[in-house]
């Protein structure tokens, strides 16, 4: 079986989808960069309880490498359509303090890590890093640098903003090291544009990508979203057939999640222009006919690479992972080490987050302490949900056997309530469960965390508890 060609065959060559099934299946879940997803975590979780579980386990289990994530909050303005942690500000002595502050927490922490391992991953994000000055910028890997333990084959990348980031800012971070940047364009029509406060020209993505391999990065990524204001299927055909004469590495197509109860700005977007549903459905559809025809694959979760990407590799021999910074292929099992506000970090057995307001996070750093606010230990049902729902997510497929070996059970009789919650999803053509395996369909691949929600213990809870969803639509 060709698991990419099924899939472009239905989307290039098939007639398309009902949309009653479409309907079906366009319900609020969770994108399972973690598991259990954060709404579960606890506040009681905080700074005394992260040092201590660091002290149990840092030096008396397998030594798994690290992933290394920095939150870099400053924007100069706020695009409407982001949910993102951020700090809008035109006043730049903001972030120099703030980086004072950052290499104080570097402090605080080290003496909880075991710096002999290798950092397989290292990847600033936003806000806008950019925002940051070069020199700013070079003296935090210079501290970073210092303590860490790089593997010489380590993604080193970081997120950039067209519009405010300079030749200089790219030949700097390309003499460090950093190897792969991200940018966001979102969509390159003027309306829409004008509609999400993100006006950006082509000419200037244009120009940061060429720069950026002029000086050597191997790696550009390019982020659209559909579902914004104003989209129609024709004016997003217009604005993927740009990207791809961009000729980007890899591609990340999210859906838009309108989440105004959580980021209230987005409410300065009106929402009747927005495509929904179905309407949706067609955008995305056709984005990714254009994207297949144009040689990428589809990776999963609105993301596409070449094929000869490390990420499309990775999906073919079952190496690809999931974390909060989206799909990984050198982290591996990696633990994610995060710092700066709100950063989030995935120990083996424990997340924990810091806190999201600024004044907090100086709080916390200027009296000695971790900014920890919250976090969650697993329990041994959680790390057996988690290694289930990660292999959905990732390789669209499960081997029970697999589960059954690694952790002890029968996998029919553990979950016998999830693989009857699939019988409907078998009967519409989403996935196969035969030979004790789970076997995605092409159109499955898009529903796939319609799939792996069944597996959540926690999610039923969650949706019936809250008067708001917590989690975008899956369409």
């Amino acid at each position: 079986m060709n698991r990419q060609a099924d899939f472009k065959d239905l989307f290039v060559h098939s007639t398309g989808v009902e949309d009653a099934l479409l309907e079906r299946y366009n319900l609020s879940g969770p994108r399972y960069t973690s598991y259990p997803t954060a709404p579960v975590w606890q506040d009681a979780f905080g700074a005394d309880a992260l040092t201590t579980m660091l002290a149990k386990t840092q030096t008396k289990q397998v030594a798994l490498p690290y992933s290394l994530y920095i939150h870099l909050p400053f924007c100069e303005s706020r695009c409407h359509f982001c949910a993102c942690n951020v700090v809008v500000t035109k006043q730049t002595q903001h972030a120099e303090k703030y980086l004072e502050l950052l290499f104080q927490e570097i402090d605080l922490l080290l003496p909880h890590l075991d710096l002999s391992r290798p950092v397989m991953q290292f990847h600033l994000g936003g806000g806008t890093p950019t925002y940051m000055t070069p020199q700013q910028l070079e003296r935090l890997w210079v501290k970073i640098n210092q303590h860490f333990n790089f593997h010489p084959q380590a993604e080193i990348s970081l997120e950039a903003d067209p519009r405010v980031t300079t030749r200089e800012h790219l030949e700097t971070l390309a003499r460090l090291g950093f190897n792969r940047i991200s940018m966001g364009v979102q969509d390159v029509d003027p309306t829409v544009q004008e509609a999400i406060h993100r006006v950006q020209s082509v000419e200037e993505t244009q120009t940061l990508i060429d720069t950026a391999r002029a000086v050597g990065f191997d790696g550009v990524n390019v982020d659209l979203i559909y579902g914004l204001p104003h989209q129609t299927a024709e004016s997003f055909y217009e604005t993927v057939a740009t990207i791809i004469r961009l000729n980007p590495d890899r591609l990340a197509v999210y859906n838009y999640a309108h989440v105004p109860w959580m980021a209230p700005w987005q409410s300065y977007m009106p929402q009747e222009a927005m495509p929904k549903g179905t309407e949706k459905y067609v955008i995305f559809r056709q984005a990714t006919k254009q994207f297949l025809e144009a040689g990428y694959v589809y990776i999963g979760m609105d993301h596409y690479a070449k094929p000869n990407d490390e990420m499309a590799r990775a999906w073919d021999d079952a190496s690809l992972h999931r974390n909060f910074m989206g799909y990984t292929v050198r982290a591996g099992q990696a633990e994610l080490v995060g710092l700066g506000l709100s950063a989030i970090s995935s120990w083996k057995g424990y997340y924990s987050q810091n806190v999201k307001k600024l004044s907090q996070y100086e709080t916390a750093i200027s009296s000695g302490r971790l900014p920890t606010w919250r976090g969650y230990a697993l329990s041994d049902d959680d790390l057996l949900r988690q290694a289930v729902i990660m292999q959905l997510m990732c390789q669209n497929r499960l081997d029970f056997a697999s589960i059954d070996a690694q952790f002890k059970i029968t996998f029919e009789s553990y979950f016998a309530d999830a693989l009857e919650a699939l019988e409907p999803l078998e009967a519409d053509g989403l996935l196969s469960i035969e030979n004790r395996r789970i076997e995605f369909s092409p159109l499955g691949r898009i529903f796939s965390r319609n799939i792996a929600m069944p597996f959540d213990a926690y999610l039923q809870a969650q949706v019936s508890g809250s008067q708001k969803p917590l989690f975008s639509k899956t369409l």
